[in-house]
């Protein structure tokens, strides 16, 4: 079992920044890949970035690469995702996602233990 509680959201303005948590218990933190996506109103849950359980491999989104940046710390049981320059198009709940298998996957169904959510939103 693995628990995931994600944190740092809020309300913003377009170019700022933001940081988001995910705090995770249960299964060795170390043994896993991790992922964030994210959910408008109105449309399907979509990929952001994921990385492996070693932080050697990341991937991206093309909607996001080069403005997120995923990270995480094995010691500290949390991934991490800094969000630069935030479009109002970033306006989401953000989900951590832990994957038991390979890594770097990017489908929805790939994720076996989910986060329930926080909300970013980014004004004009």
């Amino acid at each position: 079992q693995v628990q995931l509680v994600e944190s740092g959201g809020g309300l913003v303005q377009a170019g700022d920044s933001l940081r988001l948590s995910c705090a995770a218990s249960g299964r060795t933190f170390s043994s896993y890949a991790t992922g964030w996506f994210r959910q408008a109103p109105g449309k399907e849950r979509e990929f952001v970035a994921t990385i492996r359980r070693n932080s050697v491999s990341t991937y991206y989104a093309d909607s996001v690469k080069g403005r997120f940046t995923i990270s995480r710390d094995n010691a500290k049981n949390t991934v991490y995702l800094q969000m630069n320059s935030l479009k109002p198009e970033d306006t989401a709940v953000y989900y951590c996602a832990a994957d038991l298998t390979y890594g770097l996957a990017r489908a929805v169904t790939e994720y076996d233990y989910w986060g329930r959510g926080t909300q970013v939103t980014v004004s004009s």
